[in-house]
Parts: C-alpha cells; sequence; structure tokens
C-alpha cells in the first residue's frame, strides 16, 4: 500500500507496508543535526514522488523553466557567473562574460600528415589519422611530464560511440519488411514494431566507424593571446582505436574465456569500444572505461542455451540476432556463432601511457569487467591508490579498486603495473547513511566456487554476479565517480532509473521512476580512500524544484537553476562542482547543459546553469586546465534523432554533417590571465 499526500502541487510518498521513515524525513534529520539544512526548506525541499506526480506529467514544466530567471552566486562565492536559462537553438550559449569555442571537431586533423576532412570522401586511413567520433571524457595532463605547467598540455578524449545515420549520406534504407507489414490486411489492427528504415553499411564505412572509436591525444599550448590551439606537429599526437593491438594483464589474462580463434593465449585483445568517462593516474596515464560494448555483437542466439557463457553475455544485453550495426557481415569477432569468446575482450578499464606515443595499451582486469564509466583515482595515507569507477546501467553497482601496493612518487616505472595487483570492491549503502566496501575476492563474501567461481579470473570476469552474490545495491545507473581536491569527499553520479517501483527504493535510490536522477556525496571512513567502510550524504535530487522531489544540498530550491540526467562531474580549484547532463530532452525537452555549485559554505547546492548545448546532444567530460583558465567539454552526438539527410542540427559549421566537438570556454578577458571560475 501507498500513501501519497499533497502539499500544494507537491506530492509526499509513504508505504504502509512498514517501510518506516519516508526517505525526506530521515535525510532532513539528518543533515539538521549538521547544520546544513535552511529553515525555509526543511518542510518541502525533498519530498518523494511516484511516477504519477513526477515531471513527465508535468509538460508545461520547461516552459515555465524557460521563464525563470535563476538569481546569481551570492556574494561571497566564487561562482558569480550570472546563470542562463535553458534553451533548445541550435547553437551553443555560455554564461555572460564568457565565450565558447569550437575546439576539435571529428575529421579535424590531429598528425602533421593527416588529410583534410573531407565528409563525401571518408577512408578508414585518414579517420586514424583525424580527430574521432562522439568525443566524451576529457582528460588534462600537463608537459612536460611531471610538471605542473598550465600553458601546455596533453589533452586526452574518450570517441564513446558513432552515429552512422548522420556520418554517411544514404547510410539508412527503407525496409521492405516495414512496407509489407503496412499494406496487410492486419496493418490497422496491430501495432507495427518493424522499423522504417535499416542500417545499410558498406565495408568502408565500417572500417571508418572502427577507427572513428576509441581516443584521441592531442598536444595544445596556450598563446600570448590567453586561448589554446592544438599543436599539430607534436610527437605524442596519436589515435587509438578500435583496431589498436592492446595486452589483457591481471587475474584474467590467460583465462580460457578470454581466448579466441585470433588469440589462444587469452592474452592480447583487439581495440577498444564504447569508451564513456575516465580518469587519470598519480603516475600520469590515462584510464578510460568501455561502457556499452554488447552494442557490437551479434547472434547470442547461437550459443546453446545451456551454455554457462550464454547467460554471461545475456547479463550485458548481447544481441540475440543481428546486430543495429551489422559489423558481423564483415569481421567474425563481432558473431558470436563464430567467437563466442570476443565480447570478454570488452567492458575493462584500458590504462595508456599518453607520454610515450609507441606504449601498448593494457586492458586492466583486475579493476573488473563491467559497462565502465569514470575512473577516478585518490591516494590513501599508507600509499595505496583507490580507483573509483560505476556501471552505467539499471540497478548495476559502484565499485572501488584499491592497489595492493603503493605509489611512489619518485619512481614512475615503479608504478606503471600498479593496476594489476589489489582489491576489487562494490559498495553497499545503508539507510542510516552508512556503507561498506564489499570485496569481491574469491573465497570471501560468497565468491566461492559452488557458486560459480573458482578463480579471481571468474570473479572479475563475472564483476556483475560477482556483486549480485556478495550483497551490493542496485543504484540508478552509477555513471561518474569523482573526488572533491579540496575536501577528499567522493561524489557518485546516478543519470537515472525510469524502471525503478517503489517497493524497490532506498534511502539511497530514493524515487520511483526516477527520471532525474541524484549525485551522492560519500566521506571515507577516516578520510581514507583504503578503509573499507563510509558514510553518505544525498547532495542533489535532480529535476525542476517547481515540482517537487527535488534536494539542491539543502539550498534553497526556489533560487536553483533545473536540472535534469546528471552525468558527468568535475570540481574546480575551490572544489565547486560542475555537472554535466545526458538526458534533458527527454525530461524538460530543452537541450542537455554544463551546472555549477558550491560544495561547501552558505552556498553549498546553489546550483547554476553555465552552459547550453545544441538539440541531440549531451555534455559531458568537463575538465579544467590545472589554474582554470581554460575549461573544455564535450558536446556529444549533437543532432542525434535526425539524419544525414534531414538534420535537427548543423552545429558547429551550420551545413552537413553535424559534427561532435570539443568546446573550450573561456573568461571574456582570458588574455589578463582571468580563468574560468573569477
Amino acid at each position: 500500500m501507498v500513501t501519497i499526500e499533497y502539499e500544494g502541487d507537491k506530492a509526499k510518498v509513504y508505504s504502509d507496508a512498514g517501510r518506516g521513515d519516508t526517505f525526506a524525513e530521515v535525510l532532513a534529520r539528518r543533515i539538521s543535526r549538521r547544520n546544513l539544512l535552511k529553515s525555509s526548506v526543511a518542510a518541502s525541499a525533498i519530498v518523494l514522488v511516484g511516477p504519477e506526480s513526477a515531471d513527465a506529467a508535468h509538460p508545461e514544466s520547461a516552459d515555465a523553466a524557460q521563464e525563470a530567471s535563476p538569481v546569481p552566486g551570492a556574494a561571497g562565492s566564487t561562482l558569480n557567473f550570472e546563470p542562463i536559462s535553458q534553451d533548445t537553438s541550435d547553437q551553443i550559449k555560455v554564461a555572460p562574460g564568457h565565450r565558447a569555442t569550437p575546439f576539435l571537431r571529428w575529421g579535424d586533423p590531429i598528425t602533421a600528415d593527416a588529410p583534410d576532412f573531407d565528409p563525401t570522401n571518408q577512408t578508414p586511413e585518414a579517420q586514424a589519422k583525424q580527430f574521432g567520433y562522439n568525443c566524451d571524457w576529457i582528460g588534462f595532463l600537463p608537459l612536460p611530464m611531471g610538471s605542473n605547467a598550465t600553458d601546455r598540455g596533453l589533452l586526452i578524449v574518450n570517441h564513446e560511440y558513432t552515429n552512422p545515420e548522420l556520418m554517411f549520406p544514404g547510410y539508412l534504407a527503407a525496409n521492405p519488411e516495414f512496407a509489407a507489414a503496412m499494406v496487410s490486411p492486419q496493418a490497422d489492427q496491430r501495432q507495427v514494431d518493424i522499423p522504417e528504415f535499416i542500417a545499410n553499411p558498406t565495408q568502408n564505412i565500417v572500417d571508418v566507424e572502427l577507427e572513428a572509436h576509441g581516443l584521441s591525444i592531442v598536444e595544445i599550448a596556450r598563446g600570448q593571446d590567453g586561448t589554446w590551439s592544438l599543436v599539430r606537429d607534436s610527437q605524442l599526437n596519436r589515435r587509438i582505436t578500435a583496431t589498436t593491438p592492446m595486452d589483457l594483464s591481471g587475474p584474467a589474462a590467460g583465462a580460457p574465456l578470454l581466448m579466441t580463434g585470433t588469440d589462444p593465449t587469452g592474452t592480447q585483445a583487439v581495440g577498444t569500444l564504447n569508451n564513456c568517462a575516465g580518469g587519470v593516474t598519480p603516475w600520469g596515464t590515462a584510464l578510460t572505461g568501455e561502457e556499452n560494448f554488447q552494442q557490437y555483437f551479434a547472434n547470442l542466439n547461437a550459443i546453446a542455451e545451456d551454455n554457462p557463457i550464454r547467460a554471461m553475455h545475456d547479463r550485458f544485453g548481447v544481441n540475440e540476432e543481428a546486430s543495429e550495426r551489422l559489423w558481423e557481415n564483415f569481421y567474425d569477432r563481432f558473431d558470436l556463432a563464430k567467437e563466442p569468446n570476443e565480447p570478454f575482450h570488452f567492458g575493462w578499464a584500458v590504462e595508456i601511457d599518453p607520454y610515450d606515443p609507441q606504449s601498448k595499451p593494457k586492458k586492466r582486469t583486475a579493476l573488473g569487467r563491467a559497462k565502465h564509466e569514470g575512473a577516478t583515482s585518490a591516494i590513501a595515507p599508507g600509499g595505496q591508490v583507490a580507483i573509483y569507477t560505476g556501471d552505467d546501467e539499471r540497478f548495476e553497482y559502484a565499485y572501488k579498486f584499491v592497489t595492493a601496493g603503493v605509489y611512489n612518487p619518485d619512481d614512475r616505472a615503479a608504478n606503471m603495473e600498479l593496476l594489476d595487483e589489489g582489491t576489487l570492491y562494490a559498495a553497499r549503502f545503508n539507510d542510516d547513511g552508512t556503507g561498506e566496501w564489499l570485496a569481491l575476492v574469491q573465497g570471501e563474501n560468497g565468491l566461492t566456487g559452488d557458486a560459480g567461481f573458482p578463480s579471481q579470473a571468474d570473479v572479475v570476469i563475472n564483476t556483475r554476479l560477482a556483486a549480485d552474490a556478495a550483497g551490493a545495491t542496485k543504484m540508478d545507473r552509477p555513471e561518474d565517480f569523482e573526488t572533491n581536491p579540496v575536501t577528499g569527499k567522493v561524489y557518485l553520479v546516478c543519470t537515472n532509473n525510469s524502471r525503478r517501483d517503489f517497493d524497490e527504493t532506498s534511502k539511497a535510490n530514493p524515487r520511483p521512476n526516477n527520471i532525474h536522477g541524484h549525485i551522492i556525496e560519500i566521506t571515507e571512513d577516516g578520510n581514507d580512500h583504503a578503509s573499507t567502510s563510509f558514510t553518505w550524504e544525498m547532495f542533489l535530487l535532480a529535476g525542476d524544484p517547481a515540482h517537487g522531489s527535488t534536494w539542491f544540498a539543502g539550498f534553497d530550491p526556489d533560487e536553483v537553476s533545473p536540472i535534469s540526467s546528471p552525468d558527468n562531474i568535475t570540481f574546480d580549484l575551490d572544489g565547486n562542482i560542475w555537472i554535466s547532463t545526458d538526458g534533458q530532452p527527454n525530461t524538460f525537452e530543452v537541450n542537455d547543459g554544463l551546472f555549477a555549485a558550491p560544495t561547501e559554505g552558505a552556498e553549498r547546492g546553489h546550483l547554476m546553469q553555465f552552459f547550453s548545448a545544441v538539440p541531440g546532444a549531451e555534455v559531458s567530460g568537463p575538465v579544467f586546465t590545472p589554474d582554470n583558465n581554460a575549461l573544455f567539454a564535450s558536446v556529444q552526438h549533437p543532432g542525434e534523432g535526425g539524419t544525414y539527410e534531414e538534420p535537427i542540427s548543423t552545429w558547429p559549421d551550420g551545413a552537413t554533417p553535424v559534427r561532435p566537438c570539443v568546446v573550450m570556454i573561456q573568461a571574456a578577458d582570458a588574455t589578463a590571465g582571468v580563468g574560468v571560475v573569477r
């Protein structure tokens, strides 16, 4: 039984099934004890709503939010920009006093010998030397290596996936099955779920797509005018793609499940796919997470139902029949009827040395296999390095890996294999605001041979199943995981989960039909990132505060910018959180954007919109230069929902094709050395 009580148009949801206090009441009491809850919002800032009263039921909320005028940051805050309102135009917007400039577009040449971009004559050879597609996570490392330089560095950019319908004319072909269904006598009696258009790839298209995946590593430098530019002739500029040879290292290397027809040793992989969020290590390498790799593989039905491998692949949603991309028609490794173990080569965190263009990337299997998001690192008091990662799918888990060895700041070579040995944990969030890191170690927490985990290789290959067995908390799409450089607190972003029912809610995932998402703030016990216990607070319950079910760390919801589907986060030098979004076109019917809020002090939770993207795009991967002079962010999959022939966006050049792009944001007076945060 569920009871809904209303205060005006705002709903509070109670359970009559012995669930105790509402999340709103428990959280309000906890934060009151910490003197963070303002009396003006104690009664109404945090309320739980059922699906029938979420913003999806209030289509007017988007228009109302656009008409609202959020107030500027209060005096004393380092976030003194004037927030912008939500937008739907095909132009990027940024707060007054700043400028946002397209910096690296898909197809831009990044090596001295790369050809100029020609959308009508794309080749894999050209794409392998050009900036890849769908930029996501961005990392910055100073040059020279080991320095604190703020005017020269390496930009590392993930390229998550491709939109061939936007990249190539004629990619989509009319589906004859759809036409036949529409003229059949039963057409007006049933819903036709056959696609009207289907993929029509060629060998060249597929090969270009393979080279458009992966990462770009480029040198950039700041000129005398204060702006940054690509150093095209740098020897460090490099593409890593879906065809780049890689090593498999750690406990799963050499395991039978990783052995394929082209790699009978189980120690070599070909390429990296669906690179989403990532991170940089203290020793100056990049970690990139492989996320939705399942979409590239086909014919799960070719594996017998009683074969355990089938269930392992099914947990990740591998296609039962043909894939949408049809790469299996050109390469056997994407066809499970021919290479049933190939998907086990993906879903890892990949370590890359950007300072050595000849180095071979390594898939670090000790960090577990999941749909990886984020790979933020923190050094524990004992010298161990903790790596935090999320598994971006509904009802999946948040993870931490703690190295067995310790970081040596004076010996980079000694750190290069730290990620092959250590302890992998999954998080359990308790309703009382405490939590535990549950060790995913063979022989512990139910991970025995009888349970299907005879070795640590089986644990890390089947990380999701191991977290199930250990009793971790199922989260609402745990994505980015970042540490605050000022406070040391850890922030976990949960983007959304529209499939959570009321009886599946918990204090850490408090809303059914969670279409807007939330952010959790974690404090490791003893401020030790190697700790196995922690406390947590709800920092943000996203949504439109005009319709309740929101929480902005206790700040007055009437003074914040509406936000939905937080995705990636970063922090500036003052510890302010910067949040990019992925999903506002579906909830608010406005463009995704970039938002900022203080995490401490009187302005804690005062969220303001700083940047707005274009139709079809998400904003991802925000990162500052070390002095906060510039902020780089990805405008990923602009125009998604259209086609090459019928675009819904022509950004950034006002022409077809639309091009994913890294944007550089600076203060308008950057030539005077003024940073983004003023």
